[in-house]
């Protein structure tokens, strides 16, 4: 496009016109449009000829002037046609090579008017800026002749079809992966937006129409081809053709209908089939570029996001359940919850964006699944802390101790009976505390504190209790062994006792076996000692909890054996004989059978055979024979002998449980009776709701029925007489 900028004159007085200058003038002016038209040289100067046209304007005929003007190029513009109507191949409508000439002639009409246009528009610009302009209805003369060529070239229906067609298949040969002239699409397209309606209504409409069913095709046949991550790839890679498509040659106005075409036919339509089809699998192998990629993908789609959520908690439920309901994965559950937790945070993470909706469902969806087995998660837990804690965990530092531990809190979180946790963390904690096996005491108090912050004060009292116990038992030591030293007969074994709260820690079953005279007379020195100190107190001695440090020689030399106290009673019956049959060391030590049985195990079929076993046997069988092993060797010095009754029997393991269940029950009644007392009155319903507002772990209806039965039993509270789902409080 050319421009020229043409100096403009004011006269301060108007000359007169000679005769016939109007006439000659046109024709001059008529002469040089020809020329422009025609593409040949100006016979006159240019300047000359935007005078002559200030000229005419100031003579009033500017009216005249514009009509000329206006008929002259319509004259042309008509004349154009014809060479598209005598086009040779009108009449192939698909012959690409016949539509790709169609085009260029048709660019190269268009572009050759643009040109003449604004040449014209150069020389007439004093009318296009005076008279046009004061005249509202008229357009300027570069928009009149887009109306002449919109009119009689475009308008044409055999051209505008043409023309529409051939461009349509220029775009469908570009998707299909064919290069194309671009540049020409760009031209004809802006030609069509600058001839106003005509790419709204002639051009975009069919275009969307067939890019609809071009892409509803292409959906339906590669869903069914493709595995879902490569699909996905394909539906990236046409959205982005597609936007640039906007970018190169279509008008910015077709952006959002297009890609919003794209988006339905290739997501929206398969959004459940793709989730069916490949989501699980993308989450088992941890694919998450492709989990990306699926998530920015869903989330353009209008209801893309429910519909991902929802599969996502699926996966979850499903995929969790099968960590908790088989007995025989009991071993690793917790390790595995903690591995599946960290797989979700980082998939939530890294391809979902930290989406809220995302994170509040995969805690609902773990809540749901953990607790399907009542439970056995949180007793699993308990333990897996005590395996963290215990001495000998070599595997962590303090700082992936703490780690572990902020782990296993918010697999915690979900567990609704809680109090069965805190069942088994006692027993475990009691065991680190009175065998000094705790890793250490700052992860303890950690643990302490998180499980405070979680629960309130209430649920950790009696484990703060236990540790309590500890610190104050060290100080009794300390005076104890002061006491001692002004014993005119101090002896020659060292004690050291706990004293342990009763309320505090787990409940033991009191066993009364023989202790040899000094043991008897040390533990009388101490009860002596204790009661001076605090008068009114009842001490109950823990057999099963002892343990000893025994020393002994054998051929090879000096050993020490750390035992229990039971095996301390066993071993030291050798000191008066080298044979004794499983009846004899029964009478002897009155330790109860199956607890011999698994102490004798110890000491004659374990790694360490301080004893020998006749006849040979894993199992101790009444009638054995045990025998002191003279021979005995081992490289240490000083042995632990497991103990195997610190091991947890599945006895140990009911009992913890059903301990729980009954603290429940008065849980439940205590709850029942502060509500009726306060309330007086209230119908089942409500007191039932009541209830589970208050209950912290969770209950069935029935149970709650039955507490209230036994309630009513006992005249806590009775039925109203006229209305039986009414309970009055009794006082």
């Amino acid at each position: 496009a050319a421009s020229f900028q043409l100096p403009v004159s004011s006269f301060t007085e108007r000359p007169k016109l000679p005769d016939n200058y109007t006439q000659d003038t046109w024709q001059k002016l008529h002469e040089a449009v020809g020329a422009i038209q025609s593409s040949i040289s100006i016979k006159y100067n240019l300047e000359e000829l935007y005078q002559a046209v200030e000229n005419l304007c100031s003579y009033k005929v500017s009216a005249t002037l514009y009509k000329q003007l206006r008929q002259v190029c319509e004259d042309h513009v008509k004349a154009q046609i014809l060479q598209f109507r005598e086009y040779p191949f009108l009449v192939h409508r698909n012959d690409s090579l016949d539509s790709l000439l169609f085009l260029k002639k048709i660019n190269k009409c268009w572009q050759d008017h643009c040109r003449q246009m604004i040449m014209i528009r150069s020389i007439f610009l004093f009318l296009d800026r005076t008279y046009v302009l004061q005249n509202s209805m008229l357009p300027s003369i570069w928009d009149m002749g887009l109306e002449l060529f919109r009119n009689h070239v475009i308008s044409d229906k055999q051209v505008q079809n043409k023309t529409i067609d051939g461009i349509l298949l220029l775009i469908e040969r570009e998707r299909n992966g064919e290069a194309v002239d671009r540049s020409l699409l760009r031209s004809l397209l802006s030609m069509l937006s600058d001839l106003q309606q005509v790419y709204k209504e002639s051009f975009e409409q069919r275009f969307l129409e067939e890019t609809n069913c071009l892409y509803a095709a292409e959906g339906q046949r590669l869903m069914q081809e493709r595995e879902v991550p490569e699909y996905l790839h394909h539906v990236n890679k046409r959205l982005e053709e597609e936007g640039d498509r906007v970018i190169t040659y279509l008008d910015h106005s077709t952006q959002k209908p297009l890609i919003a075409c794209v988006e339905k036919q290739l997501l929206g339509e398969h959004l459940k089939a793709i989730l069916q089809k490949g989501l699980d699998n993308l989450l088992d192998e941890n694919r998450i570029s492709d989990l990306t990629q699926t998530y920015q993908l869903f989330s353009r789609v209008k209801g893309g996001q429910q519909i991902l959520l929802q599969h996502w908690s699926e996966y979850i439920k499903n995929f969790g359940t099968t960590i908790v309901v088989n007995p025989e994965k009991d071993k690793d559950m917790v390790q595995e919850l903690l591995d599946f937790k960290d797989k979700v945070d980082h998939i939530i993470e890294v391809c979902f964006q930290k989406n809220e909706k995302f994170i509040n469902l995969m805690k609902e969806s773990f809540e749901t699944f953990i607790n399907k087995r009542p439970n056995k998660p949180a007793e699993l837990i308990a333990k897996y802390v005590d395996s963290k804690l215990r001495a000998g965990n070599k595997e962590a530092t303090d700082e992936e101790l703490e780690r572990i531990l902020d782990k296993i809190m918010i697999i915690f979180r979900f567990i609704h009976g809680k109090d069965v946790f805190e069942a088994f963390y006692k027993k475990d904690l009691a065991k680190r505390l009175l065998v000094g096996k705790s890793a250490s005491v700052d992860a303890e108090k950690s643990m302490l504190s998180k499980l405070k912050h979680e629960c309130g004060a209430a649920f950790t009292s009696k484990l703060e209790g236990m540790f309590k116990d500890m610190e104050l038992s060290k100080d009794v030591m300390v005076q104890f062994k002061q006491y001692m030293q002004n014993q005119s007969d101090p002896g020659n074994i060292d004690l050291t006792v706990n004293i342990l709260t009763m309320g505090y820690w787990p409940t033991y079953t009191p066993m009364e076996v023989h202790l040899n005279s000094e043991m008897i007379k040390l533990q009388e020195v101490f009860k002596t000692f204790y009661l001076g100190k605090h008068s009114g107190r009842k001490l109950q001695w823990q057999t099963t909890l002892g343990h000893a440090v025994l020393k002994a020689e054998f051929k090879e030399g000096k050993k020490e054996f750390q035992v229990s106290l039971f095996q301390t009673l066993v071993l030291l019956m050798f000191n008066e004989g080298d044979e004794f049959s499983f009846e004899e060391i029964k009478m002897a030590t009155g330790v109860e059978d199956s607890e011999l049985r698994r102490t004798l195990q110890s000491l004659a079929c374990g790694k360490a055979r301080v004893l020998i076993k006749n006849p040979k046997g894993k199992d101790v069988e009444d009638g054995d024979k045990f025998i002191f092993n003279g021979d005995f060797k081992h490289k240490l010095f000083r042995i632990k002998i497991n103990q195997i009754q610190m091991k947890e029997t599945v006895e140990e393991q009911v009992s913890t449980t059903e301990r729980v269940f009954q603290d429940r029950q008065y849980q439940i009644d205590a709850a029942i009776v502060r509500i009726m007392k306060m309330r007086k009155t209230l119908g089942h319903n409500l007191l039932v709701s009541e209830l589970y507002n208050q209950l912290k772990f969770p209950v069935k209806p029935g149970d709650l029925k039955k507490r209230i039965e036994s309630l009513i039993d006992r005249d806590y509270m009775e039925r109203d007489k006229d209305n039986p789902n009414q309970y009055h409080y009794v006082a």
